[in-house]
């Protein structure tokens, strides 16, 4: 599969089987997310590969955006403590979300090459998922990405035409 089919292919998908994803298949996963770009090389990102199903269980119930049983939440986070170190108190939240969206990414884009299903979450109680995960204050919960082998086939929303959302050298109405 090359990277524009993976791109067409990925769907939030919100319903998964109960086959296990594996322990070398999240390796993988996240060897892919650490590949992605960040500011000034920072990589303060932590991945929490939730596979106990009563851990899963337990987050579901504080997350009103996941659906369909999930076998794998991934809790997708960024150390402060570090960003803040290297990019400074005024940029380093900012810049760390979007560095980790852009290991999120990553991530999804291999799963559906994979076979796997995704659905990025970030409707949850933050407090209620920090204390199921352990999270000590400097590490912050970013999102969580619902995996696991799709139930059924994902639908794409309605997308814009690319006439409604480029501009060529200045933004015109």
């Amino acid at each position: 599969m090359n990277v524009l089919d993976a791109i067409r292919e990925r769907h939030s998908i919100r319903s998964f089987t109960d086959e296990t994803v594996s322990r070398e298949t999240l390796r993988d996963l996240t060897e892919c997310a650490v590949l992605a770009p960040t500011a000034s090389n920072v990589q303060c990102w932590k991945f929490i590969a939730v596979t106990d199903p009563d851990f899963v269980r337990k987050i579901t119930l504080f997350s009103p955006g996941m659906s369909g049983k999930p076998p794998v939440i991934l809790a997708l986070c960024t150390d402060q403590s570090i960003a803040e170190s290297r990019l400074g108190e005024t940029n380093s939240r900012e810049l760390a979300t979007i560095d980790v969206s852009l290991a999120a990414e990553n991530i999804m884009l291999r799963a559906v090459e994979q076979g796997l299903g995704t659905c990025t979450i970030k409707s949850f109680n933050e407090e209620a998922v920090r204390a199921i995960l352990g999270l000590p204050s400097h590490i912050r919960l970013e999102y969580l990405l619902a995996l696991g082998y799709p139930a059924g086939p994902g639908k794409s929303p309605a997308r814009k035409a690319i006439e409604e959302v480029l501009y060529y050298d200045t933004y015109k109405e």
